[in-house]
């Protein structure tokens, strides 16, 4: 898959913004502030529904504006498409392809991105809610039918856990609270699907991470991804080593049975304490928890290889070529051995989009386009 052309309207500091882009490597240059990362959280929408910088769509308005616009222009081989999407500040999104109207569910149906950027280090040393996000975004890819599934399981929750701090809030206890069996059924269907959807996706990640971060690192260190499950007993948000334990018991069977073995803690609390949103992705290497134990080069290439991984995925499943590779002011933070294994491994990519703002922190290899911007203005274009 190649960007062929991106356009912007009132995104962040863009008022106005047109950019080409070329196959292999483009490098968006300007110094902290200027709009360059901008640029390639406007591209990895498509693929991800969602920014790697914040939660919500409305900081990725323009200021005074009430919606912003992303425009792509891809091609798939011999095939191209039109993909646009309005950011609302309030209300739905709106997203067309072709200039046809569909679901904003349907965009990454057509885009592949797989972004890295500095703030990934959350994923290996922060807390749990980044893993999930990282699985999750990686789930939508792959599967984008997993989106209205992960939505549905978010609305269902919501609504379960409403009904846990009303009926808190009045005093009910144990089997007083018959309405909350409906909301278990529909808990435990849709958790089940993402569960397992989860636990699918950690067994076909092993071996690109293990060979992504050989190559990054230099050496195997054995890197693991495995799932703490909250059905099996204990809290992975709260201590990941209580749910370690296995069984061949199907999820849903173990999700009804915690959802009752946890029900007087979640009346007393008012919380919805088992299900997908309290597990963890654990991370190792050398048999240990990346969190707390890896050193901070082996932290980055952790996350690097976890991206990395995701990419080498998104290429072996895809008819639409490979992903579009981007690296957000990545090179900065690496050593230079790291610096030119990464660019070793980025340059197999049919495009690569790179930010940085100083221009000769990114290898040689890599500088084929660079594209200049400052203050929101791309000021210029040029294949060096």
């Amino acid at each position: 898959m190649i960007v062929e052309h991106l356009s912007l309207v009132d995104f962040r500091n863009y008022a106005v913004a047109e950019v080409a882009l070329v196959p292999g490597p483009n490098v968006f240059v300007g110094r902290n502030g200027q709009g360059k990362t901008n640029l390639a959280e406007a591209i990895a929408f498509f693929a991800t529904l969602g920014s790697h910088r914040v939660s919500g769509d409305a900081p990725m308005v323009r200021d005074g504006a009430d919606a912003a616009i992303i425009r792509a222009r891809l091609t798939h081989g011999d095939r191209r498409v039109q993909l646009e999407v309005q950011l609302n500040r309030q209300g739905a999104n709106k997203a067309r392809v072709n200039g046809s109207a569909v679901k904003t569910a349907e965009l990454p149906r057509y885009a592949q991105v797989v972004l890295f950027a500095p703030e990934d280090l959350q994923i290996v040393r922060g807390d749990p809610s980044s893993r999930r996000r990282f699985a999750d975004q990686l789930l939508v890819q792959r599967t984008p039918r997993m989106a209205a599934v992960l939505s549905d399981y978010d609305r269902v929750l919501r609504q379960r856990t409403a009904l846990l701090k009303s009926a808190r809030a009045r005093g009910i206890r144990g089997d007083a609270l018959s309405t909350l069996d409906v909301w278990d059924d529909k808990l435990v269907a849709l958790g089940t699907e993402v569960i397992e959807a989860r636990m699918r996706l950690a067994a076909d990640l092993h071996g690109p991470l293990s060979r992504a971060y050989t190559a990054i690192a230099g050496e195997d260190h054995r890197p693991e991804a495995e799932w703490a499950l909250s059905v099996r007993g204990g809290d992975p948000e709260e201590d990941a080593a209580a749910s370690d334990a296995t069984t061949s018991a199907p999820i849903a069977d173990l999700f009804r049975a915690a959802l009752a073995a946890r029900r007087p803690a979640e009346l007393e609390r008012g919380l919805t304490l088992v299900g997908p949103h309290r597990d963890d992705l654990v991370l190792r290497v050398r048999g240990l928890p990346v969190k707390g134990y890896a050193s901070h080069g082996e932290s980055w290439s952790v996350a690097l290889a976890l991206r990395l991984a995701s990419a080498d995925l998104l290429r072996a499943d895809s008819r639409l070529g490979d992903p579009v590779l981007i690296l957000d002011d990545v090179f900065a933070e690496l050593d230079v051995d790291r610096r030119a294994r990464l660019a070793e491994l980025a340059g197999g990519y049919e495009q690569v989009i790179v930010t940085a703002a100083v221009e000769h922190d990114v290898p040689d290899g890599l500088r084929a386009r660079i594209v200049r911007v400052e203050a929101g203005r791309i000021l210029e274009e040029a294949d060096v």
